[in-house]
């Protein structure tokens, strides 16, 4: 499970300058093709580093019922006895690090005691087995999103990256983070933001 160094606190994100609870979206000028126009919910933000999950990146052809049946938490045949929320759960590319782990970001109405870590606003983060089950039989989170991997930065790279202009940050909010319209969210957050998307050229802050 991923470890957190400071306690959850909804005043601190922005006043203390970490910004775990909140929103990155990736600037026209981000040149890391993983991150190009991406949208990033920090799970984990402290002087030891940082950890968020992409949230608007689909995982390509895996589906969730296919994903359980490869996990053997379901058999084949019981792919189409899903509960609705199971049917249409999306498997997102959660980032470049440790692809092959799954991280359930999901609303605060489940908890699995020492493994489920509250992160922000509503907003927690399991990365067990045992939510998927739960998922399965119905009884997981009203509203979730399984990603595949993660992005991580060391101590000091996230704030150089956005001092560098290579993120902005807002606050999070549900409908971005579990929406079904992934490919309207980088536009989405930018509008929160208060960025008009043509306004941002590819060329900006160059001379």
């Amino acid at each position: 499970m991923i470890a957190k160094s400071h306690a959850p606190n909804p005043e601190h994100s922005a006043e203390g300058g970490y910004l775990d609870g909140q929103l990155l979206v990736a600037m026209p000028v981000m040149e890391d093709e993983r991150f190009a126009r991406s949208v990033i919910y920090v799970c984990a933000h402290s002087a030891e580093g940082a950890m968020g999950i992409i949230v608007n990146r689909p995982a390509g052809s895996i589906n969730f019922p296919e994903l359980l049946v490869q996990l053997e938490i379901i058999d084949k045949a019981d792919q189409i006895k899903l509960p609705e929320n199971a049917e249409s759960m999306r498997v997102l590319k959660g980032g470049p690090v440790e692809t092959g782990r799954g991280f359930v970001l999901h609303s605060s109405d489940f908890f699995i005691k020492d493994a489920t870590l509250p992160i922000d606003d509503g907003i927690c983060l399991t990365a067990t087995v045992d939510i998927l089950k739960a998922i399965a039989k119905g009884a997981g989170p009203k509203r979730a999103i399984l990603a595949l991997g993660y992005a991580g930065w060391a101590p000091g790279q996230l704030e150089n990256e956005i001092q560098e202009n290579g993120w902005l940050h807002c606050a999070a909010d549900p409908d971005l983070i579990f929406g079904s319209d992934i490919e309207d969210k980088y536009s989405r957050a930018l509008l929160k933001i208060g960025i008009e998307p043509g306004m941002l050229s590819n060329e900006a802050g160059h001379a």
